[in-house]
């Protein structure tokens, strides 16, 4: 397992909302805050993105942009005063219901627009350290990975194929784990693209997110990452930002708690899996790190739809 992917799937709720649409003439869309992550990639001609909190940002062909911690925003055509843009601005799904075509040869920008719902209780610490937005230029030989991730999208919206049902999500997924790779490949002053390139720091993190239930010691994650006990805790806490004993509590809980999320797995079964010795343990470090019991975590976020929060972008 590796900590990116673990951060993205421990706060994922249900399956991502994707669509493709185009605009032509004057116009400005309104997104209110939500519980999730927008991401949008401009096909064709340009529009702007103006945050609830922060700059405009101008968006050309082939920029991708995501809003990981669900801002508010609108998307325009041109560069107006925000307040002006608000009294014009058309709700999303008001835009949606409205609007009977995807895409038309004669559009000026076509965009692809999506959300990922995320549960904003226990993010990863790498998943709070993102930007309230993700701006990502297209050039030439940059991002490959992503602008391949990007066609293969696209190609896929265009039209429903045989195992549609089946690539879309998996190429939705490719995508989010791209954008966020992506910027920290170009962050790299970030804590966590430190910790991540850091070889003793990585090798304690995939060694904890390998084999949480493991009897992990200080002593023998120093002995996994070659290194003195003193020297992993030194530069575990620094880049981290917490010692390596309390990181793999805390991650041990947040790995149970999407657990009883997402399975019907006993209590006994859950602290098994991720290194408790009885469900009574568990119980109990669960409570005091989440201020509830398992059983009643566990109703409360049953009653969350499976689904994405139905936003297109």
């Amino acid at each position: 397992m590796d900590v990116v992917s673990d951060a993205i799937s421990a706060v994922r709720l249900g399956h991502p909302s994707f669509r493709r649409v185009g605009m032509r003439g004057s116009w400005c869309v309104r997104l209110d805050p939500y519980h999730g992550a927008g991401v949008g990639v401009v096909m064709k001609g340009s529009c702007w993105l103006l945050p609830d909190d922060g700059p405009p940002v101008h968006l050309g062909v082939g920029d991708a942009v995501m809003l990981p911690h669900g801002t508010g925003y609108l998307i325009t055509d041109s560069p107006v005063d925000p307040l002006a843009a608000t009294r014009k601005a058309v709700p999303l799904e008001q835009w949606l219901a409205e609007t009977d075509w995807p895409v038309r040869p004669d559009d000026e920008t076509e965009l692809l627009c999506g959300s990922y719902r995320l549960d904003g209780s226990r993010r990863h610490p790498l998943m709070e350290e993102l930007p309230q937005v993700i701006h990502l230029v297209n050039r030439m030989g940059s991002h490959l990975e992503l602008r391949a991730a990007i066609d293969l999208l696209a190609g896929e919206l265009d039209q429903t194929r045989p195992g549609s049902s089946v690539a879309l999500p998996g190429l939705l997924d490719l995508l989010f784990v791209y954008m966020i790779r992506s910027w920290m490949a170009e962050d790299t002053n970030g804590a966590w693209a430190r910790a991540l390139s850091d070889p003793v720091t990585a090798t304690a993190l995939r060694a904890l997110h390998s084999e949480p239930a493991a009897p992990w010691t200080n002593e023998s994650l120093a002995a996994t990452a070659r290194v003195s006990r003193p020297t992993l805790a030194r530069r575990f806490s620094t880049l981290v930002g917490q010692p390596p004993m309390a990181y793999l509590t805390w991650w041990r809980l947040t790995l149970a708690a999407t657990l009883l999320r997402d399975t019907s797995a006993t209590l006994s079964t859950i602290a098994d899996r991720v290194g408790y010795g009885t469900p009574y343990a568990l119980s109990h470090a669960f409570e005091r790190q989440f201020g509830t019991t398992p059983g009643r975590y566990r109703t409360t976020t049953a009653n969350r739809s499976p689904t994405a929060d139905g936003s297109a972008g």
